[in-house]
């Protein structure tokens, strides 16, 4: 009895580890398929470049934003 019950315990393990393993196997297959349909398909664009804006704009921005933010801080105390 001891032999029979171990014989099916260990076929029940192998039996639900190729369940696993097949399914494992189809989702990896399936989603590859789907990438290089997606791929395919719906190409990446390319980014688009910024227009360069000049450092004097920049520099004069930022005076502003850092004045602001000293006035603010200012008002509160």
């Amino acid at each position: 009895m001891q032999d029979t019950l171990l014989q099916q315990g260990l076929d029940i393990t192998l039996f639900g580890m190729g369940i696993v393993f097949t399914f494992l196997l189809v989702l990896v297959i399936g989603t590859g398929i789907m990438s290089r349909i997606i791929t395919r398909n719906f190409p990446e664009a390319e980014p688009v470049a910024p227009a360069p804006s000049s450092a004097a704009d920049d520099e004069a921005r930022l005076r502003k934003v850092i004045k602001a933010a000293i006035e603010q801080h200012r008002k509160r105390r």
